[in-house]
C-alpha cells in the first residue's frame, strides 16, 4: 500500500515549482492532494504563466494519487474558508498542510538597498509571503488539529543557519523567507499540545519553470546552463525532490522529532533514503556554503 494512501494533503500554492513538485510527489505516495492557485485553464494570475492548477492536479492523480484542483486567492480569507469547509465536506481530515504560496518572483529587486527598492512592490511581496501563509494557517488548522498527527510545512528559501548570516538579495525578499522560518517555529510551538508537528522546509536551487526559461534551457538539456551559471547547472535539483521530501516527512510516524526544525531537502533525503529524478541527492546549501560562497569553481563532486 502506498504509504500516505488515505490521506489528505492541501498545498496551497501548487501551480507552478515547488508547489507542483510536492503535491505530484504526495501523489506518488498516494495521497489525495487539494492544489490550489490563482491559474487555471480560464484565467491567468498576474505571473502570466500557461501552468495550471488543473494540469497540476491530472499530474498527481497520474503519480497514483487523487488530484482536486481549487481556484484560491490565499489573501482572501473568504475564499481559504471556503476551502477548508469542502476539504472538511469531502474528507472529513486535513493530514498535511503545505503553505508554499510565494507569487513575489517578479517584485524584488536583486541587491538593491531598501531605501532604492520600489515600496509598492517590496509591500506587495510581503503580503503575498507572509500574509497568504497567515490566512491559510490560520482557517485550516482548526481542520489538522482534529486529530493528532497532522503536519504543517512552511516553505522557503534556504535554511535558517544559512539565512541567519547570509544576505537574501533585498530587504523585502530577505524578510520573507526569515518570516517564514519564523512562522513554523511558532507554528511548531502552538501545534506541539494537539500532537501535531510543523516545520520549515528549503529546496536547494529549484529546476522550476520560470528558472529553465531564465537559463534559455528545459528539464531535459539543465546542463547545459553551465555556461551561463555553472553552479547551476552541478546543484540544481528538479522540484520533485523536495516534493519527496515533504511525502517522507509525512510518512514518518515519528515526525514529531522534526518539530519547529529548518530542515532542506538534500539533508532530509540523507536521513530518508529517497533520490531525485535522476537518482542523484544533491545536497545544495552545503554546496552553496562550501563552493559557491567560498568562491571555488562549480564542482558537484561529494554534492550530489
Amino acid at each position: 500500500m502506498p504509504p500516505l494512501q488515505g490521506r489528505v494533503a492541501l498545498v496551497a500554492g501548487a501551480t507552478r515549482g515547488a508547489g507542483r513538485g510536492i503535491a505530484v510527489a504526495l501523489g506518488e505516495a498516494g495521497a489525495t492532494v487539494y492544489c490550489t492557485g490563482r491559474t487555471t485553464r480560464e484565467r491567468r494570475s498576474e505571473y502570466d504563466r500557461p501552468e495550471t492548477i488543473e494540469e497540476t492536479a491530472e499530474l498527481v492523480s497520474a503519480a497514483g494519487g487523487h488530484g482536486v484542483a481549487v481556484a484560491v486567492d490565499h489573501l482572501e480569507p473568504d475564499a481559504v474558508a471556503a476551502l477548508v469547509r469542502r476539504i472538511d465536506l469531502e474528507q472529513h481530515r486535513l493530514d498535511v498542510l503545505v503553505n508554499d504560496v510565494w507569487g513575489a518572483e517578479h517584485l524584488f529587486a536583486w541587491n538593491t538597498p531598501l531605501w532604492e527598492h520600489d515600496l509598492a512592490a517590496g509591500l506587495r511581496l510581503l503580503r503575498l509571503a507572509v500574509d497568504t501563509h497567515l490566512i491559510t494557517s490560520h482557517l485550516a488548522l482548526g481542520l489538522l488539529t482534529r486529530s493528532p498527527g497532522g503536519l504543517v510545512v512552511e516553505m522557503t528559501d534556504g535554511t535558517r543557519d544559512y539565512n541567519a548570516v547570509t544576505y537574501r538579495n533585498s530587504a523585502f525578499y530577505d524578510l520573507a523567507k526569515t518570516a517564514v522560518l519564523r512562522l513554523a517555529f511558532i507554528q511548531a510551538h502552538e501545534l506541539a499540545p494537539h500532537g501535531c508537528t510543523a516545520v520549515a522546509l528549503t529546496p536547494g536551487w529549484l529546476r522550476s519553470e520560470m528558472m529553465l526559461e531564465a537559463f534559455g534551457v528545459t528539464e531535459a538539456t539543465w546542463r547545459d546552463a553551465a555556461a551561463v551559471q555553472p553552479h547551476f547547472a552541478a546543484i540544481a535539483e528538479s522540484p520533485r525532490y523536495v516534493g519527496r521530501a515533504v511525502a517522507a516527512l509525512a510518512a514518518d510516524p515519528d515526525v514529531a522529532r522534526h518539530n519547529g526544525a529548518s530542515l532542506s531537502s538534500g539533508g532530509l533525503a540523507r536521513e530518508y533514503g529517497f533520490t531525485d529524478v535522476d537518482g542523484s541527492r544533491p545536497d545544495c546549501w552545503r554546496y552553496m556554503v562550501e563552493v559557491q560562497d567560498a568562491g571555488l569553481p562549480a564542482d558537484p563532486t561529494g554534492y550530489r
